[in-house]
């Protein structure tokens, strides 16, 4: 069976809401328990044969207080508990640090968001890419096909394979589009595989160059990488999947070659630095307020209230992202107004898609700790999106 990549984001629902009740503080002995509480549900709810292996949740309140608790295993094998220290695999939350890469790229004047894909050179043929801009593969309305949907990924893909993210752009657009650009909303990773290839067109530097030298050095995130080998930093959680309630946890912490994610969902990272790092993005300390305008430009998805914006999805309040490949779901979200922060690793590829756990309990905790500002409701929790 094809460990297919399950490229998830969880976004918010956009509304307008009534009447607000005030946040409430993490460092009530009751918030506490009720958070406690709705981690034990989602784990049993979403758990292939009892459980989900493991949850890192962390919670900041804007009157300066914390609530951070690991729930279960990163190692089943050891029983190692889940630590705030362990680094996991942030799937398409890389996206967040593409786009803001892009952005400053913008501020330099070396590109716009509304160039056409066809200014650049990124060797390969794009179809339609006169009328596609950056500005659509950042929001996903290119319309561009899957790329982890192609024919030529339907079987297992060997871990130590290496992958060239031309041929896997070039496999995608053979395939028909969904849509011409900018006509409508549809998640493709194809689009962040081209967004990296736009990057290294203009700067004449890696994608992971660039990351590491715009935003992971100058910003202090010594414990986030874009890497370039299948191996994991330690301490790090393993990360499980499992085809179907009852069946055995199988560890697949290293089956997705990091060629083949690349821009579109190849980094890693831990609790501390995620909850530094959607606090820099979605505050825009990372790139002019002009860019910053227009990376929080949501529009809708189709998909009920749900939107999304340059590499972010926001609503109601919230913005962040959720990631999710085989045996990871993290999920990293910030609500200004109250000025909140919640962050949910999740160690689960269960038989029920693995954006529904993270976003789950993300959904239970912004219930419980901003009533009136609650991102989404439960069946908006497993909406497809990124990876």
């Amino acid at each position: 069976m094809l460990w297919r990549l399950v490229a998830l984001a969880g976004f918010f629902v956009v509304t307008t809401p009534g009447a607000v009740a005030a946040p409430v503080s993490v460092n009530d002995q009751t918030v506490r328990e009720r958070i406690i509480q709705a981690v034990a549900h989602e784990r049993q709810v979403y758990g292939a044969g009892g459980t989900v292996p493991g949850v890192l949740v962390g919670v900041w309140d804007g009157s300066g207080h914390s609530f951070v608790k690991g729930f279960g295993k990163s190692d089943l094998k050891s029983g190692a508990p889940f630590s705030p220290d362990d680094y996991v695999r942030i799937g398409s939350n890389t996206k967040t640090f593409i786009v803001t890469v892009l952005l400053q790229l913008v501020d330099e004047g070396r590109l716009s968001l509304d160039d056409p894909l066809s200014r650049f050179d990124i060797g390969v043929k794009v179809p339609d890419a006169d009328h596609m801009t950056i500005r659509q593969l950042c929001q996903m309305r290119s319309g561009l096909f899957e790329v982890y949907d192609v024919p030529q990924l339907k079987e297992d893909v060997p871990p130590d394979s290496q992958w060239n993210p031309r041929q896997l752009v070039r496999w995608a657009v053979q395939q028909k589009p969904v849509f011409a650009p900018g006509k409508g909303y549809h998640y493709s990773n194809t689009n962040y595989l081209l967004l990296g290839l736009v990057i290294e067109s203009v700067t004449g530097h890696s994608v992971k160059s660039e990351v590491e030298d715009r935003l992971l050095k100058p910003f202090g995130l010594a414990r986030t990488f874009y890497p370039a080998t299948m191996e994991m930093p330690t301490p790090w959680a393993h990360g499980y999947a499992a085809g179907s309630p009852h069946s055995t946890w199988k560890d697949v912490s290293n089956t997705v070659p990091v060629s083949l994610m690349e821009a579109a969902g190849n980094m890693i990272s831990d609790l501390e630095d995620m909850r530094h790092w959607v606090d820099l993005y979605v505050r825009g300390k990372t790139n002019s307020p002009a860019t910053q305008k227009e990376r929080l430009q949501c529009l809708p998805t189709g998909q009920g209230d749900l939107g999304f914006g340059l590499g972010i999805g926001c609503g109601n309040g919230w913005f962040g992202y959720t990631g999710g490949l085989p045996g990871y779901n993290t999920a990293a979200w910030l609500n200004p107004e109250s000025n909140v922060t919640a962050l949910v690793f999740v160690t689960d590829q269960a038989a029920k898609p693995a954006p529904g756990v993270a976003n789950a309990i993300l959904r239970d905790i912004a219930q419980i700790v901003t009533p009136g500002h609650v991102p989404f409701d439960e069946s908006d929790t497993g909406a497809k999106s990124g990876l």
